[in-house]
């Protein structure tokens, strides 16, 4: 079971108009939050500070050619206590509300890195949509009678298993692990995100990676767009329109 503290890493560069959506309901699963940015990201940092959110600025993901999260993201785990479960969470996911309830209820290995499935919401309508659906719906809930899972209403999106090096391997957007037990950086030699998260599991042998099956997140994408597309830094178009995106910021 969670016992131990459960601290969360995310970088957030030109992914404000997603963090402003998800950060609200994430914050409350964890003892501490982190958000790491730049300087010039000033809309992430006005964020991080009207949320009390805790959020480190630093030029190392821009340093060079292309944009380096994992040392953004090494850079965030280097400031957290690092004594108890640690998540490596994207700007752009939506945990489901009972997550830390959940997570306090399963038998977790402190040996193993965890991983879980995710949805993709497609469209800032239909994102509102579904949160602002009654709280007790099972779409919004998702967990009913502590026996029933319910997955959220979108097209579930693609686990990745690599024969090669054992099978299932839990990928950036949701990655859990007890640093206090091993205290692994992240690779920060590929530092994009297209592969550092994948070097990153496979730190760990195919029998200590692991699948959550209880939690199924959503990931928000303002349109349909290819694999990677911000993988080298933000591209994609905004995430709803600036008024939709104030009117529809949920501070819980």
């Amino acid at each position: 079971m969670l016992t131990d503290r459960l601290e969360c890493v995310t970088v957030c560069v030109n992914y404000s108009d997603f963090l402003r959506e998800t950060l609200p309901y994430n914050q409350r699963h964890f003892d501490r939050v982190v958000v790491v940015t730049t300087e010039q990201d000033r809309s992430t940092r006005d964020l991080c500070e009207h949320l009390g959110v805790e959020c480190l600025v630093t030029d190392l993901m821009t340093k060079g050619n292309e944009f380096a999260k994992a040392r953004g993201i090494d850079y965030g785990l280097a400031n957290l206590r690092g004594d108890g479960w640690v998540v490596h969470l994207d700007a752009d996911i939506w945990l489901p509300p009972q997550t830390r309830h959940l997570l306090s209820h399963t038998e977790l290995d402190e040996r193993c890195i965890y991983g879980i499935d995710r949805t993709n919401c497609v469209g800032y309508e239909s994102w509102r949509k579904f949160i602002d659906s009654e709280p007790h719906s099972s779409a919004h809930h998702q967990h009913i009678r502590d026996c029933l899972i319910i997955p959220p209403p979108f097209p579930m999106g693609a686990r990745i298993s690599i024969r090669h090096y054992g099978g299932f391997v839990p990928i950036g957007f949701f990655q859990m692990w007890h640093q206090g037990q091993t205290r692994k950086r992240y690779p920060i030699d590929h530092g994009g995100a297209e592969r550092t998260d994948v070097l990153h599991s496979l730190q760990w042998p195919a029998s200590r990676r692991k699948l959550l099956p209880e939690l199924i997140a959503v990931h928000l994408e303002s349109e349909s767009s290819p694999m990677g597309v911000n993988w080298k830094g933000r591209a994609s178009k905004p995430f709803g329109s600036v008024d939709g995106a104030k009117k529809g910021a949920s501070y819980l």
